[in-house]
């Protein structure tokens, strides 16, 4: 009459990881390192192509960037020697007193805020950890910039 049913679900844990995406499986915040999980050959082609894939788009939007800034500071000289607008150099040396003194101040502690230490401290272990991928990464993003 008191017949107890012990059933267990079975979790296939081969099957489960095979349906995960590999972003999650290398990135995953409780993931061991990925040399535990992929072959030298296969970490330094991800982080290789990662890596390109990151310095090519890098490079371009940095061609930009550069060509934007160096164009408005040429344009504001235009602006300034034809006489649309005047410089009050007296203000502009005031401010950056302020800041020079703000930079002073902040700088005299030479702490880290907790958050930025724990937030480094997290990227560094995970460098250490996945070093071969890291490598790639880094060779591919110099072979990105100068593509």
């Amino acid at each position: 009459a008191g017949v107890k049913d012990d059933t267990f679900n079975v979790l296939d844990l081969a099957e489960y990881t095979k349906n995960r995406p590999w972003w999650r499986k290398i990135f995953a915040p409780n993931s061991e390192s990925s040399a535990e999980k992929y072959n030298v050959a296969t970490q330094l082609v991800i982080g290789g192509v990662t890596g390109w894939c990151t310095g090519f788009i890098f490079q371009k939007v940095g061609k930009l960037a550069a060509t934007a800034v160096g164009g408005g500071f040429f344009l504001l000289q235009v602006a300034n020697h034809t006489g649309y607008i005047k410089v009050d150099w007296n203000l502009i040396q005031r401010d950056m007193n302020k800041a020079k003194q703000q930079l002073k101040f902040h700088s005299s502690g030479n702490q880290m805020p907790p958050e930025v230490k724990s937030r480094v401290d997290k990227v560094i272990i995970f460098l250490k950890k996945n070093v071969i991928l890291t490598g790639g990464f880094a060779g591919g993003f110099l072979l990105g910039m100068a593509s």
